[in-house]
């Protein structure tokens, strides 16, 4: 029995891009922390301020029953005076008396009011600090196992599947957030083995006998004395066997190119697309199809072997699909707006817009679905959109007027 491979040690794709910059002013945002602090200040604000009315109308309405006294005064050479109403003094009769103690009553009363609405504004402002300083610390206290979720959920997608977030403490909606997270991370890891497995097992199994195939045919047609029937029926399987092992190449590197690459190097692609088009020249030549274009330095933090099938892969179908006679394709890299873009334009035959997101699909192509064809096995498009995806970016497909495809390329510097 043949032994079993190593399993690859690639993580899952992130859901998000691990190299976004952080916004200027990161405690600006508004999180559910700021928003419940927001809520708590404002809910205690609010109180405050009905229960300040209440008890300013209270005190406005006790000052104003408790005023309403009038004085009568008898006698002869009486002197009445009052450091807070000075014009008691100017009193001829009682009516003039009365009128003047109520005018100073009442400046009085309006005084204690203001003073105890000052007063009372005051201490509902250090209240309001302290409750939206309160309020922070609770709402991230509460929020407090969310982080621990989300720093996990990073992790998980940045290295390592094996982690868990093991929440502790009461059993609440936040705990059943993380038991089922921890479930569902569980179920992601058996599946990501049993993928990983399967694709260690298809790599020696397939690979194994298709190579034994092609070295018998190989030693059969090296034959000098076989008939000419058994060779051409040689060459027809060997043209059949490599087909398949184009086809296993293919479908082994779409499972291992839809992962996030871990280990980048710094790759240049105007090297990665001269390399590809010395690769297609001799073909582009026997087709008549001329390649052109400017390759401008553009460096990619990257996997050079799967940035080079990129470029293959792009240059190779704009050749084979194309006119049969004055045709052409330009390749082109260049850095735009901080981000490294490889642009392969091709004449050809006219692709509908509708079917461009077909061609993207394994299998598919144009106005054809899983047919045997000598130009490829349906596979190309498909290894580039994964493996542009596992570098954190993305193609896009335009046709050209007149005919033929824009592939466009863009890849974070």
């Amino acid at each position: 029995m043949a032994a079993t491979p190593a399993l690859p040690t690639a993580p899952p794709k992130p859901t998000w891009d691990p190299r976004k910059p952080e916004p200027p002013f990161p405690w600006l945002r508004p999180t559910i922390r700021i928003r419940l602090t927001l809520l708590y200040g404002g809910m205690f604000l609010i109180a405050g301020i009905l229960l300040l009315s209440i008890i300013y109308l209270l005190a406005a309405q006790a000052l104003h029953e408790g005023s309403g006294q009038t004085f009568s005064v008898s006698g002869t050479n009486l002197g009445i005076s009052s450091p807070t109403c000075p014009k008691l003094n100017q009193a001829g009769n009682n009516d003039e008396f009365n009128s003047i103690l109520n005018s100073c009553e009442a400046v009085q009363r309006q005084h204690a009011l203001d003073d105890l609405l000052s007063r009372s504004l005051l201490a509902l402002l250090g209240l309001a600090v302290i409750a939206f300083a309160f309020g922070y610390a609770m709402a991230g206290r509460v929020l407090s196992p969310l982080g621990r979720i989300t720093r996990t959920a990073r992790a998980v997608a940045g290295s390592d599947l094996s982690r868990r977030i093991e929440l502790d403490g009461p059993d609440d909606e936040l705990k059943e957030l993380a038991d089922t997270f921890d479930d569902m991370l569980e179920r992601l890891q058996r599946a990501f083995t049993a993928q990983q497995r399967f694709v260690g097992n298809a790599s020696h199994e397939l690979r194994t006998p298709l190579a034994i195939n092609r070295t018998l045919l190989e030693v059969h047609l090296s034959d000098p004395n076989a008939p000419v029937e058994l060779q051409q029926l040689g060459k027809t399987l060997l043209a059949t066997n490599e087909r398949s092992e184009q086809l296993v190449e293919g479908l082994l590197l779409l499972a291992r190119s839809d992962n996030q690459i871990v280990e980048r190097k710094p790759v240049d692609l105007a090297e990665v697309a001269q390399q590809a088009v010395d690769q297609v020249n001799a073909e582009a030549q026997a087709k008549g199809v001329v390649i052109r274009g400017e390759q401008k330095p553009a460096v990619v933090q990257g996997n050079g072997v799967l940035l080079e099938r990129i470029a293959l892969n792009l240059v190779q179908n704009a050749v084979r699909y194309n006119v049969s006679e004055g045709g052409w394709v330009e390749v082109t890299t260049e850095v735009q707006h901080g981000q490294a873009v490889l642009v392969v334009s091709n004449t050809g035959p006219v692709v509908p817009a509708y079917e461009i997101d077909n061609l993207f699909e394994p299998f598919r192509r144009l106005r054809t679905e899983r047919t045997g064809s000598d130009k490829g096995v349906g596979l190309g498009l498909s290894i580039v959109r994964s493996v542009a995806r596992a570098h954190g970016g993305h193609i896009s497909a335009q046709p050209r007027e007149g005919g033929g495809l824009v592939m466009r390329v863009t890849l974070p510097i």
